[in-house]
């Protein structure tokens, strides 16, 4: 394992990084290893919402271009350019995905399921309120989205790779861009972040952070 300095060393040089040289690019097995850092992600009840679509096709980044105000720099010179998509209705505790993860995936026992489905269903709509709406469901699913998110630009920065999350998009644009080029299905699946991965070609700027004691309590 890596130890504490050479972990928050990797904290201190990821940046939101704006611009990428676009004569780098990052080697296959890197990429690899960033996505496997993505599947390998936490998400609640490890029922895993997202996909990963990586867009390396330049005629494509060209038409997201216009509605995705926030990589004006990133998409023309990432070396990768991934779209985060989380699924909607399947994630119910009803859901077809839902039951596919826990009897293909995880292969419960049919008591299992039943109890599972139990507790996930009051979780959705009782602790949560997800059920109250698609939009609050769908929201939800964007939350585990941002934990592989985050785990990959960590993974990227530990092995000297930079990258740029991406929420400054129209969304409805966005994903129908994504689903005239039939990466995205909008019935099924919505957009919930994009990230940017490439190499530096200006310097990093400070890192600026509120202190410890203004982010930090501590209770007993």
């Amino acid at each position: 394992m890596p130890d504490r300095q050479t972990i928050l060393d990797a904290w201190h040089f990821r940046h939101a990084c704006k611009e990428f040289d676009v004569g780098k690019k990052i080697p296959a097995a890197d990429f690899e290893f960033i996505l496997e850092t993505g599947r390998l992600s936490p998400s609640s009840f490890g029922y895993e919402p997202w996909r990963f679509v990586v867009i390396q096709d330049r005629a494509l980044r060209e038409q997201l271009l216009p509605v995705t105000w926030g990589a004006q720099k990133q998409l023309p010179s990432a070396s990768h350019y991934l779209a985060i998509l989380v699924r909607k209705g399947g994630m119910r505790y009803d859901g077809e995905h839902v039951r596919h993860m826990m009897h293909d995936i995880y292969k419960f026992s049919p008591e299992r399921i039943e109890g599972r489905t139990a507790v996930y269903r009051k979780f959705q709509e009782s602790d949560f309120k997800l059920l109250e709406s698609q939009r609050a469901l769908f929201d939800w699913a964007c939350k585990q989205a941002y934990i592989a998110l985050g785990n990959m630009m960590t993974a990227a920065a530990l092995i000297g790779i930079d990258s740029c999350p991406i929420e400054g998009y129209d969304q409805a644009d966005a994903e129908a861009v994504l689903a005239e080029a039939g990466v995205l299905d909008t019935a099924q699946w919505g957009l919930a972040v994009m990230v940017a991965f490439g190499y530096r070609v200006n310097p990093q700027p400070a890192k600026v952070r509120q202190p410890m004691a203004d982010v930090v309590r501590w209770v007993g």
